[in-house]
């Protein structure tokens, strides 16, 4: 269930479903990878202040339910995320650079919806399932 949360003189309660792909749809969101891009995902939501609901990724894309402020734009969000995430992830394993030509991780494109207390649960099992697949 969706959490209220109460600003100076507003409440509000904002979840968003995030996808995007590796560039070219290559299958590289595997084993020490797929661990590190979790965990980088999640130290870049606590630095800016989002929460993760839900994360999972199969191969090529990965899935974020994630519940923010009025004051987040979606597209700094993802490019805070996304950003991030290859700069680092290229400086740990750079031969991801040479795999992926042009030295680009993520596709440039996204996909965002937002999510409501009727949906979240439905969107929680989606995501929770890309493994399993």
């Amino acid at each position: 269930m969706a959490t209220m949360h109460y600003g100076r003189g507003y409440v509000y309660s904002i979840q968003y479903h995030l996808v995007w792909c590796v560039k070219y749809r290559h299958d590289i969101l595997h084993g020490e990878i797929d661990v590190d891009v979790k965990a980088l995902l999640r130290k870049i939501a606590v630095d800016n202040d989002i929460l993760i609901i839900e994360m999972e990724s199969d191969k090529d894309h990965i899935h974020l339910l994630i519940d923010c402020k009025p004051q987040h734009v979606i597209p700094s969000i993802v490019k805070a995320f996304k950003g991030v995430s290859a700069r680092l992830l290229f400086k740990k394993y750079p031969e991801l650079k040479q795999r992926l030509w042009g030295g680009h991780l993520w596709n440039p494109s996204y996909f965002v919806a937002t999510a409501s207390e009727h949906t979240e649960e439905q969107i929680r099992s989606y995501i929770k399932s890309q493994k399993k697949k």
